[in-house]
């Protein structure tokens, strides 16, 4: 059977507490939801998985991870019960060959991957599977490895990857309508200017995201940056890229989405 080529997404998760919320952020992605033709299944690829090596989740009923703490009882009691496959991992396996990958029985569904797909297919009956990070490669592996999941998307498996393209929590101000610092405005000015370019892996401006001058603030850590790095790996000769919601919050996270095709 045919099916349409998926589209492939990063969505800036943010704050935890985005599940038991409704705001513009989670418009987008339920909208995301129910606008974009139906994935057969899911892989999600999260900044919360961080690993050494590469892994995939390979059970038949992954658990809900609740990797996060003092947030609300509700927040703890949300299960998102969608059922694994199995078989993709193995597909996944066999597409990113000969990169090493494991499967995984332990992990599950951490807050990046479910705390998104909640929003998008509240029913949780669409097999999800999770890949995580590998953080000892450096930025054009993981691009790299986006370009060979690519072909999943010919299958109907949608790729959505989680992340916020800046994350610095000790810049963060608590007070309402606090505005961007500007490094982190920048720096998510040049993502969004350079979302659309395309070439080698080794030569694109958004692998080599460290160049920039916002970037050291913007990205303490490489963890939440990455993902974006898959969902441009996997995108076609030109396709488009739009950006579905964008915003900085807080002064130093942004909630930038990114869709391909």
């Amino acid at each position: 059977m045919k099916h349409a080529r998926m589209p492939a997404l990063f969505l800036g998760h943010g704050s935890p507490m985005n599940v038991l919320e409704e705001n513009r952020y989670t418009q987008a992605w339920r909208a995301l939801g129910a606008q974009l033709p139906r994935p057969k299944a899911i892989v999600a690829i999260s900044a919360h998985w961080y690993t050494r090596g590469t892994a995939v989740t390979s059970m038949e009923k992954p658990r809900t991870i609740h990797d996060f703490g003092g947030f609300p009882q509700a927040l703890f009691d949300t299960e998102y019960p969608a059922p694994g496959s199995p078989t993709l991992a193995q597909d996944i396996v066999d597409a990113l060959a000969p990169a090493s990958v494991h499967f995984d029985h332990n992990w599950g569904l951490d807050h990046g991957a479910w705390g998104v797909l909640i929003k998008m297919y509240p029913a949780a009956d669409i097999p999800v599977v999770q890949l995580s990070i590998d953080g000892t490669q450096p930025p054009a592996w993981h691009f790299q490895i986006g370009q060979r999941l690519a072909a999943l998307r010919e299958r109907g498996v949608m790729l959505v990857a989680s992340g916020n393209v800046v994350h610095n929590l000790r810049k963060v101000r608590w007070q309402e309508d606090a505005e961007a610092w500007p490094w982190a405005a920048s720096f998510n000015q040049y993502v969004q200017d350079n979302l659309a370019w395309q070439g080698a892996a080794e030569a694109h401006p958004l692998v080599n995201f460290m160049q920039h001058e916002g970037a050291a603030l913007s990205c303490p850590t490489p963890e939440h940056y990455l993902p974006l790095l898959y969902i441009l790996g996997a995108r076609q000769p030109d396709e488009p890229v739009a950006v579905p919601v964008n915003g900085i919050e807080m002064s130093a996270l942004s909630m930038l989405s990114v869709q391909v095709g």
